[in-house]
């Protein structure tokens, strides 16, 4: 009965589903996005998404998206250029956190 859980669990560490980013660091390179996604990652303007309650490996994929050129956005490739894997999982874990009415 225990053999499963710890193959589970094992996996799931591998896979790098049980790592999370620091909300703490990424609440510190947040500014930067706020002039765009709004305070607290909730815009105001439609032309840009809210990332507050996103869900964080959705923003991992997205904003590496825009940092390895697989997705398009001459206003994004700019803003994420110089973020580290670090930096990137840091603001997912922020703005995931975020709910949409703070």
């Amino acid at each position: 009965m225990t053999r499963p859980v710890v193959v589970l669990l094992a996996g799931l560490l591998m896979s790098g589903a049980a790592l999370a980013g620091d909300a703490a660091k990424g609440k510190a390179k947040a500014a930067v996005c706020s002039a765009c996604h709004g305070a607290n990652g909730i815009s105001s303007n439609p032309l840009w998404p809210k990332l507050a309650g996103q869900k964080e490996q959705y923003l991992i994929k997205s904003i590496k998206g825009f940092r390895d050129g697989d997705r398009k956005d001459s206003s994004m490739a700019p803003m994420v250029a110089n973020l580290s894997d670090d930096d990137i999982e840091n603001l997912a874990a922020y703005f995931s956190q975020k709910k949409v009415c703070d």
